[in-house]
């Protein structure tokens, strides 16, 4: 069953008078390959979803179940992505924005209040508080963790396939030691991030 303090904070929110409330957290920030995604999820009050929690805290078959759901069930959700060349171009913390930024645009209806795990968003506008482990204390939070992970996860393994060898479906990108097995043995590919030091290292390696 899921704990009530999990709505705490949206308690909190609307108690100070705000009505429509979105949950914001990204997944991805970490990898040496693919995009990083963000996702933004408004819940109905009541509720109907049992089990939400951080997404890392969750199986894979808890988080595709609960991504089926919250699409289902959700007031409003968005999800926003920024690609390999994007970090590259902007760095991880400004393309992760990006990927926040667009995830709120596809969001409906727009939210009076945003929930986040901790980070700072220059350009939103609405009203918002963040959170340190904000996935682990807002269900709002944990439904966008949830929609963020599973839909990078899902992105990894359709690269898996078009990028054979290295792994991604199983390390969804992660320095794990298969994936620094493969690129030792292949190189970095195009959805690999240049500008993280890993990769950086092979890259100036194998220059001439």
């Amino acid at each position: 069953m899921m704990n009530i303090d999990m709505f705490a904070l949206e308690q909190e929110a609307r108690g100070e008078g705000w009505r429509i409330i979105a949950g914001g957290d990204e997944a991805g920030r970490g990898p040496w390959a693919g995009p990083v995604f963000a996702a933004f999820a408004i819940l109905p009050e009541p509720c109907p979803i049992l089990g939400l929690n951080d997404s890392k805290q969750l199986s894979r078959g808890e988080r595709r179940r609960l991504y089926d759901l919250i699409r289902a069930e959700a007031v409003g959700y968005g999800i926003g992505r920024a690609e390999p060349e994007e970090i590259d171009r902007y760095n991880i913390l400004e393309a992760t924005r990006l990927a926040f930024r667009r995830a709120f645009e596809a969001l409906w209806p727009v939210p009076d209040f945003v929930l986040l795990d901790y980070i700072k968003l220059p350009w939103m506008k609405c009203p918002h508080r963040a959170y340190a482990k904000g996935d682990a204390l807002s269900a709002s939070i944990a439904a966008a963790s949830i929609l963020a992970k599973e839909a990078r996860d899902r992105v990894m393994e359709e690269l898996d396939a078009k990028y054979p060898g290295y792994g991604f479906a199983k390390h969804m990108g992660y320095g794990t030691p298969q994936h620094q097995n493969a690129l030792r043995s292949l190189g970095p590919c195009v959805i690999h991030r240049r500008s993280f030091k890993p990769i950086k290292a092979l890259l100036s390696v194998s220059e001439p």
